[in-house]
């Protein structure tokens, strides 16, 4: 969109279109926010960093957040070793439990890598500073034979 917004601008500067000087610098003006706005927006809307099980595991070892956002029922037949237990459902009203971690590395799992992506995505979008989801959740945890706990 902006591209067309600066060939408009230039259009009006080429064809000597009569526009005062302020009306110039008005639209000078917006042509910078919306620039400055979409350069804001695309850093800010690149996807949380996706980890492998093995990774996952490692960083949960070493103090990271392992956030479980499936079900009690799902989280009841199998979970990774410490950890948290928050559904997705419920995340946005028991961010409180978590907000310690807003700048330390939190780690996202599901059941296959969904879920965990939305919340993790949600989780950057608040301002959570170091969030990645486990690709491939627990099905991918469980095949790779690393350790869980079943009910």
């Amino acid at each position: 969109m902006s591209i067309n917004v600066f060939s408009l601008y230039y259009s009006i500067l080429k064809l000597n279109y009569p526009v005062n000087m302020n009306s110039q610098k008005k639209l000078i003006a917006i042509l910078a926010i919306l620039f400055f706005s979409a350069t804001v927006s695309a850093q800010q809307a690149s996807p949380p960093e996706l980890v492998d099980v093995a990774q996952a595991q490692k960083l949960s070892t070493q103090g990271t957040l392992l956030l479980d956002v499936r079900e009690q029922d799902e989280y009841d037949e199998i979970h990774a070793p410490n950890a948290t237990l928050i559904p997705l459902g419920q995340l946005s009203s028991r961010l409180a439990e978590i907000a310690d971690y807003k700048d330390k590395p939190v780690v996202v799992v599901c059941r296959s890598g969904k879920r965990s992506l939305k919340a993790a995505t949600m989780l950057q979008e608040i301002g959570f500073s170091h969030v990645s989801s486990v690709n491939g959740g627990m099905i991918a945890w469980d095949n790779a034979g690393l350790e869980v706990i079943k009910k």
